[in-house]
């Protein structure tokens, strides 16, 4: 009995020997597979941190992009503007140096000669014309071509009146407001009397604050009332009638 002692010891210890082993080879397992899970985490992480700082740089372009894309059209509009500023003072010049041109003809058919502040000779077509005067009571002689006669209630052999009362009278008022163009009740009329013939009138007229002052010639037609034939533009209404 004595002698199979050592039997049970070597064995124990074979046992022992195989049991290590087994221990270490999980140890080596385990440590195997912690080395195993770290470099994958590792890996991973390394994965996303490159594409977060795609990301980053991706939405970096987007945001750079969009902003020039933006200011580019903003300065083109400016710049479109800028012209569309230019092309609409150009035809406005055009029209502000058109507009004398446009009121020229009015100033025809108006018997008004302030409508037309032109020297000596005849305005467009020759309809009205001015002729100034270096005369101490005239500043210039207006002819209208326009002027017609104004007409006439009268009927009969017409004879002028100057009693301040009659029909005929009275047209000479209208036919003298008709020539200046002004209202008979802004008027006064200094004086109407005989132009050298029977049929032939002179008055002399202003506005009630003498700024405006004429001498206008009449000539009576048969049937159709006193005419304005000629009007003198007085600088004064000091002389005598």
């Amino acid at each position: 009995m004595a002698e199979r002692e050592p039997d049970f010891s070597r064995s124990g210890r074979n046992r022992n020997r195989r049991g290590s082993s087994m221990l270490l080879n999980m140890l080596i397992g385990v440590v195997v597979l912690l080395i195993i899970i770290v470099a994958a985490i590792i890996f991973i992480n390394g994965n996303n941190e490159e594409k977060v700082d795609n990301g980053e740089m991706i939405t970096t372009d987007g945001v750079d992009n969009p902003s020039d894309e933006v200011t580019s059209p903003i300065l083109e509009d400016e710049d479109t503007s800028a012209e569309d500023d230019e092309a609409v003072e150009e035809p406005v010049v055009e029209d502000s140096t058109s507009d004398p041109t446009t009121e020229q003809p009015e100033a025809i058919v108006e018997p008004d000669p302030e409508m037309d502040e032109e020297g000596d000779g005849a305005s467009a077509g020759g309809s009205v014309t001015y002729v100034t005067s270096d005369d101490e009571i005239i500043a210039e002689t207006v002819i209208n071509a326009a002027w017609q006669p104004i007409g006439t209630t009268q009927t009969g052999e017409h004879a002028s009146q100057y009693d301040g009362e009659s029909v005929d009278w009275t047209e000479k008022q209208q036919a003298l407001a008709y020539a200046t163009g002004l209202s008979q009740d802004s008027m006064i009329f200094w004086k109407i009397k005989n132009g050298g013939d029977p049929q032939k009138s002179v008055g002399i007229v202003s506005t009630k604050d003498k700024v405006e002052k004429y001498r206008v010639y009449l000539e009576w037609v048969d049937g159709e009332g006193w005419k304005p034939v000629k009007m003198d533009v007085l600088k004064t209404l000091e002389f005598e009638y």
